[in-house]
């Protein structure tokens, strides 16, 4: 035949007739071929397609196959002929919009209807075989007329002329790229012989006629089963047979083919097992629950114990280096099932042991070779090869006799487990059809264990790096009590763009900031974390909430204009009681007021987001008592899709004024109050922070001349006052420490006199002020240096000390912890 030529068609009876025992070519019919790419758009547009579906090659090539190709196998009761040689559709299996949608991984094959334009409803035969591999090629559709190929049969209604109707190729033919998917064809169509698969390449792209064939001894990989009589047939065959012979006629002639009907329904048997299987692996991405899963799939329909094996980083959700794995490569037992008596295998084979297995087994042969392994019956000598891998363990009454089938749990040509599956002896033994069913089911197990385990792995590198982004804020700063949670978002996985943090200023003071970049993903959480860092280091620098929102929002601009980011900043001034606020862009804070319990939203000038740029931002100053409480957190916690935010604000202001045991509880309980809605999709920060303040009995201010002498005057004030406040324990360090920061605050100031302060709270802070702006550089002094040695000392004494600039100067500080009392 030459390539796209009807009149050179073979006959319809009787074409590529030949032995008894090969296909038969039964008839010929034009045969739709389409191929769809990864985008879901046709590739490839075969004549037959063009006559079968009515668009054009070049109206087809480039568009979407979903709108060309008939995507529904369902069938209305009254639409169904009562064609005898094939049965009509009767629901079982996908529809053709599965393979289309990339929802299925494995061929599928079925029924429709279509209307095309200036013809009648045409009732459609189809197969889809997905194409896998690094081409764009996603899916191969072949179709054809079911009511040409009625004709061509000359099928008599009621007449069961042939077994099973399947696509088949004879012609050898050119097409680019068809050498590359003949090699991957065995892998596509998983029961093909490499010279079938040959034979499919040659044509599948042809534009003529291929061939429906039957065959009564090559299995084709799918199939609708057209030609296998429905049950009722055969049990209307039977009861015909029943009355004849109650009634003493001949009995019905017996349909040779008889036999032949049970292996197809073997066929459609199996295929139905693993669409049901399909459906019920997978159902989510825990990696735990997809190990149970797969494992009680099995049992007991296709095997009576299905134990899984899966690679140590495979349980731990971790990558692990390509290559065969070997006598040393530790294997978990994952899970365990069975139809045995409770208990009969729990404590010779436990689920949870690890063990590496020698080269001599059928297993190591598995994991090694990729493919599955087939034992009829465990021998007495196999069963003890076996039992000696176990220690102190008798494992041969539970194995030996029994029929064992090992396949590997594969996925992207990687082993990453494997499953043995063993029948009872008193049970049929596993077959060539058996290892086929076994490889397809381990090959779709494989997936989707490898999803799960690639989830699980990225789900924690997500998690390492929001954990590492998140600050771990102590819980008591100067004057203020910090509580603090994060949520991840529920669908979008653990990395987000929100963050909070609090920075330590001096005099005390605590800056408390909360933010949210726009957007979700790991370019999101790259940048909180610069803006995070900026927002740390300009606080050092005790810039004034509005200019650092002003410098914060200039970086934005210079990093680039693809991220935007709402941002609220606070100082708290435990000893002036006074929150310092400046927000850009987002939700208000809540102030909680100890003396009535009254809860309420601050009225701030809300400023535009972080990234927006030339807009300018307002600070304002709000007086707060003992007691109060600050809630600032991400719009996440109180925005729900398709509800006004109003509701959620009015919802945290109320559930922010209930009285708490304590800062981790009141949390907790705003938690329950707003995420129990349902709907929220984005991630959640919370800080609230008790604003306890410092008493003016704990804080001591002089004032130092700039007179070498008053260093002097500086050490007794700071004597006397840590005896007044029961810390004389403490006075000897201070005041060598005092000595050494007010000598150099008087060397290096200008004009203003030196202010020392000390502040009693948590521990003892002393703070040096003067109006040289030069930051202290700790040095390395020798023993003949005159100077260096004093940072030395206070570095060596103190808990902590630090020095920042001011707007005046500079600040010098050191903390000491409190004795217990």
């Amino acid at each position: 035949m030459d390539r796209g030529t009807e009149r050179d068609a073979p006959p319809s009876r009787g074409a590529g007739s030949g032995a008894a025992d090969g296909p038969v070519a039964v008839g010929r019919v034009p045969l739709a071929v389409v191929v769809v790419d990864r985008d879901g758009l046709v590739s490839h547009w075969s004549r037959g397609a063009s006559r079968l579906f009515g668009a054009t090659k070049e109206e087809a090539i480039g568009c979407s196959a979903a709108d060309l190709l008939p995507v529904s196998g369902a069938l209305a009761e009254e639409d169904t002929p009562p064609y005898g040689g094939y049965a009509a559709y009767d629901g079982l299996g996908p529809d053709l919009e599965s393979s289309l949608d990339g929802g299925l991984s494995y061929p599928a094959a079925g029924r429709a209807r279509l209307t095309v334009p200036g013809a009648d409803r045409v009732d459609v035969l189809w197969w889809a075989y997905p194409l896998v591999g690094p081409g764009r090629e996603r899916l191969l559709v072949l179709a054809a007329d079911a009511g040409l190929l009625r004709q061509d049969l000359d099928l008599d209604e009621g007449t069961v002329a042939v077994e099973r109707i399947a696509p088949a190729f004879a012609l050898h033919t050119d097409f680019p790229g068809a050498d590359e998917l003949a090699r991957r064809l065995p892998e596509i169509l998983p029961s093909m012989s490499v010279g079938e698969s040959a034979r499919i390449v040659a044509q599948v792209l042809e534009l003529g006629y291929p061939v429906m064939e039957f065959s009564q001894n090559d299995r084709v990989p799918v199939t609708p089963d057209w030609g296998v009589p429905r049950r009722a047939e055969r049990r209307a065959r039977r009861e015909r047979a029943a009355r004849a012979a109650a009634e003493g006629l001949p009995l019905p002639q017996e349909d040779p083919n008889e036999g032949e009907d049970l292996e197809y329904v073997a066929v459609r048997e199996r295929l139905e097992f693993l669409n049901e299987v399909s459906g019920k692996i997978g159902t989510s991405l825990d990696l735990s629950r997809t190990i149970v899963e797969v494992s009680r799939a099995v049992v007991p329909r296709f095997t009576d114990v299905a134990g899984t094996y899966l690679r140590e980083q495979v349980v731990a959700g971790e990558g692990f280096p390509d290559g065969v794995p070997d006598t040393t490569t530790m294997w978990h037992r994952v899970a365990l099932e069975h139809t045995d008596e409770p208990g009969r295998w729990d404590d010779v084979v436990p689920v949870g042991e690890a063990m590496p297995f020698p080269a001599h087994t059928p297993f190591f042969q598995c994991m090694t070779t990729g493919e599955p392994v087939l034992v009829p019956r465990i021998s007495e000598q196999m069963g003890h090869a076996i039992a000696s891998q176990f220690e102190k363990r008798d494992i041969r009454p539970l194995i030996t006799g029994r029929s064992m089938l090992v396949v590997p749990l594969k996925a992207r040509n990687v082993v990453l487990g494997f499953m043995i599956l063993l029948r009872h002896p008193e049970r049929v033994e596993f077959n060539d059809m058996d290892r086929v069913t076994g490889a397809e089911l381990a090959a779709r197990a494989g997936l989707v264990l490898d999803n799960a385990r690639m989830y699980t792995f990225q789900e924690s590198v997500a998690e390492t790096l929001q954990d590492s982004m998140l600050p771990h804020i102590p819980p008591r700063m100067a004057g203020c009590d910090i509580a603090t949670r994060y949520l991840p978002g529920t669908l979008l996985g653990r990395v987000g763009g929100d963050w909070f943090d609090s920075v330590k200023l001096p005099g005390a003071r605590t800056a408390l900031v909360v933010g949210d970049v726009m957007g979700h993903g790991l370019n999101s959480a790259a940048m909180m974390g610069q803006l995070r860092t900026a927002v740390q280091t300009m606080a050092a620098l005790d810039l004034p909430p509005a200019q650092l929102l002003r410098n914060l929002d200039d970086l934005a601009q210079r990093l680039g204009d693809t991220y935007l980011a709402t941002c609220l900043y606070a100082v708290y001034d435990p000893i002036a009681s006074e929150l310092h606020l400046a927000n850009a862009g987002h939700i208000p804070p809540v102030i909680v007021r100890a003396g009535d319990g009254r809860s309420e939203l601050l009225d701030l000038p809300t400023g535009a987001p972080i990234g927006v740029g030339g807009v300018p931002f307002e600070a304002v100053r709000v007086r707060v008592a003992p007691g109060d409480r600050l809630l600032m957190c991400t719009d996440g916690l109180v925005e729900v899709r398709g509800e006004d935010i109003g509701v959620g604000l009015a919802t945290l202001t109320e559930s922010a004024a209930h009285p708490a045991a304590s800062m981790d509880d009141a949390c907790d309980a705003i938690i329950r109050a707003l995420n129990t809605r349902g709907g929220r999709k984005d991630d959640v920060a919370l800080l609230m922070a008790r604003l306890n303040g410092i008493e003016p009995d704990d804080v001591a201010e002089w004032r130092i001349s700039l007179d070498p002498v008053e260093v002097g005057r500086a050490r007794a004030v700071v004597r006397e006052q840590l005896h007044d406040w029961g810390l004389g324990r403490l006075a000897d360090g201070a005041e060598l420490m005092v000595s050494e920061l007010v000598t150099n605050a008087v060397r290096h100031s200008h004009r203003r006199p030196v202010e020392l302060r000390l502040v009693r709270g948590d521990s003892l802070l002393c703070e040096v002020d003067d109006d040289d702006h030069d930051l202290p550089n700790l040095l390395s002094a020798g023993p003949t240096d005159e100077h260096g040695r004093g940072l030395r000392v206070v570095s060596t004494l103190a808990g902590e000390w630090g020095a920042s600039r001011t707007n005046a100067g500079k600040t010098v500080w050191f903390e000491l912890t409190l004795p217990r009392r």
